[in-house]
């Protein structure tokens, strides 16, 4: 476990503290982490407690309006002109043929046919917009009236507006500091430090393999279109860490998910999921439902390839990462035989199944208890998953990779996916864990080796062995390279 008084004295801005009992107030109000992170920022004491258990519950009802509050927020910006200022997740976009600005609010029903944003507020409000953290910020409303609009040519009927925006972001995310910082701590300390943020407490993982295991499902976050499959016993955390830790990411949860919502709408032409966030994890694959197999199947596969799709004469491009979350019994947990007999048709071809770059191997994680729940002094999950966020631009993704091909040696004769595979995943583990690693000669080989190396080959393999059993005559005897660290 980390040293509190340093990882406190390091991170003096973005440290709260976890009370297992206060955290229990936001799950059952099913506030993200992120967003809970933001309000103990502002309610807690010096101490980091929250004094008055039942002001939060007030605050948290009165900050984050639910769906059923909508008609009354429409009256208030009716009736009195704005509403109060109150966190929400907001879709800004311009609308080219009427030439004006609109927005989303998909948590409360409001949608862009219902909005419009005037230009003396769009210029008050850009730069925090451009600067958004997922989207999510202070919003307050107002209502423009028909008459309002019909006079200048605009539109017809009412609207609401979008009268003020600020990014709830509460300090500066950079980089440059965040290296600085992680050079205090030797890697164990930070990997304790990376699951506090989480919301996992690392005294209760038995040895360093559990606590990489579980912290593999985070590397989406971090590195653009990681393309993952994990399969995993009930009860591992895996709905929780996709759903409510980060906000730049989409969970899909059952049901029947169509080319329209993922990629493209070609009735409304508008881009999909893969354009809009991170990551996109399927959980409980097997009984999500795709309403064109086929069609999806091929759209997955040029995505997955390239990062791009088209769609008629629509090209679409993404950095989302897309994730396959299954549920297994621990018994059959066996690489050596097929273990995708379960999952969608559309996933057992082996073209597409050979764009995922990796497999997580669930039973290694331990079920969630209440001794795996952080409870102290931890980094904020808000900050934490903007670092993460940060750590996918491209200028970044270069220097780590970079990195990443002058360390690691693989025969020429080695297969593209198999390579690009190995290579992506170990660079998402390498910004993970050492983000302060820029450069190949400050690294520590050894570290290297068996904290981004190592796995990074053992999850391609995974994915190999089974391809050679869903279809033996293409992958048949075909096993993967040799990855080594090249000489000094």
């Amino acid at each position: 476990m980390y040293n509190v008084n340093k990882l406190r004295e390091v991170f003096p801005d973005t440290t709260v503290y976890k009370d297992q009992t206060v955290m229990a107030t936001f799950l059952s109000a099913a506030v993200p982490a992120f967003l809970r992170d933001w309000i103990l920022k502002r309610k807690a004491g010096n101490d980091g407690r929250i004094a008055d258990s039942n002001e939060l519950v007030a605050y948290i009802a009165d900050i984050i309006p639910r769906r059923e509050q909508r008609l009354s927020l429409e009256d208030t910006a009716r009736s009195n002109g704005e509403t109060k200022k109150f966190l929400a997740r907001v879709d800004i976009q311009f609308n080219i043929r009427s030439n004006h600005y609109s927005f989303e609010i998909s948590d409360l029903g409001i949608t862009h046919n219902q909005t419009y944003i005037e230009d003396y507020v769009w210029e008050r409000i850009k730069d925090e917009v451009m600067h958004t953290s997922g989207g999510w910020g202070l919003v307050k409303l107002g209502y423009i009236t028909p008459e309002e609009i019909n006079e200048s040519g605009r539109s017809k009927g009412g609207k609401l507006t979008l009268l003020d925006y600020k990014n709830f972001c509460p300090y500066e995310v950079n980089l440059d500091a965040f290296r600085e910082a992680r050079k205090e701590f030797n890697i164990d300390e930070w990997v304790d430090i990376i699951l506090g943020a989480i919301d996992y407490n690392p005294d209760g993982y038995s040895d360093w393999f559990e606590k990489h295991t579980l912290l593999t499902r985070i590397l989406p976050f971090i590195e653009p279109r990681v393309n993952l499959v994990e399969l995993a016993p009930k009860g591992t955390g895996k709905s929780y860490l996709f759903g409510r830790v980060g906000k730049y990411g989409w969970l899909a949860s059952g049901g029947t998910l169509t080319r329209a919502k993922l990629f493209y709408d070609l009735a409304a032409k508008k881009t999909g999921l893969v354009s809009a966030y991170d990551f996109i994890a399927m959980d409980e694959i097997q009984s999500i439902r795709f309403d064109d197999p086929n069609e999806m199947q091929g759209a997955l596969k040029a995505y997955m390839e390239s990062g791009e799709a088209t769609f008629g004469q629509n090209k679409i491009i993404g950095t989302a990462g897309v994730i396959l979350l299954g549920n297994i019994p621990r018994e059959d947990m066996d690489i050596t035989k097929d273990m995708f007999q379960t999952l969608p048709v559309i996933f057992r071809e082996s073209a597409l199944l050979d764009r995922f770059h990796g497999f997580i191997q669930g039973n290694n994680i331990p079920r969630m208890t209440e001794n795996l729940k952080i409870n102290g002094w931890a980094l904020n999950t808000e900050y934490f998953t903007e670092i993460m966020h940060l750590l996918r631009k491209q200028s970044e993704c270069m220097r780590y990779r970079n990195v990443v091909e002058e360390l690691v040696d693989y025969p020429p004769g080695a297969d593209t996916r198999d390579k690009e595979a190995v290579l992506r995943v170990c660079t998402a583990y390498l910004k993970l864990f050492f983000p302060h690693w820029i450069n190949a000669t400050s690294v520590v080989r050894g570290e290297f080796n068996q904290y981004c190396l190592r796995p990074a080959v053992k999850m391609r393999e995974i994915i190999r062995s089974q391809l050679q059993l869903l279809d033996p005559i293409e992958f048949g005897g075909k096993n993967l390279a040799a990855f080594s660290l090249k000489e000094l």
